[in-house]
């Protein structure tokens, strides 16, 4: 399934809504974009919705720690809502729950910033 995407943005945070398989394809630079841009405006927090990605590959995750490691360099953090059933899985396979702070949802992120 073709990844696409939307994003939002308000006082608290950048959100970037993304739908489909995040496999890492022709996608993936303009998603890692998305974060360099936000750092140049001044972003300083960044949250991906996974609620309707159905399945990240090995260059899905490494996309991931490229925009964690865009925001972390300017003192900034990525945060990860609504993972499926699967997706969490896999984050706890890859011990990405560990790096990444996971919320159920955009709003239980909104009402504990």
């Amino acid at each position: 399934m073709k990844l696409t995407y939307s994003t939002q943005k308000d006082e608290k945070a950048n959100y970037l809504y993304i739908q489909g398989d995040l496999i890492g394809d022709e996608v993936g630079p303009k998603l890692v974009e998305l974060v360099s841009d936000a750092i140049q405006d001044g972003a300083k927090t960044f949250v991906i919705d996974l609620s309707e990605v159905r399945y990240i590959s090995s260059s899905g995750i490494g996309l991931l720690i490229t925009m964690l490691t865009k925001m972390r360099n300017v003192g900034g953090e990525v945060y990860l809502t609504s993972p499926s059933e699967h997706v969490k899985k896999l984050l706890i396979i890859t011990k990405l729950n560990n790096i990444f702070t996971v919320y159920d949802s955009v709003e239980d992120f909104k009402a504990k910033h």
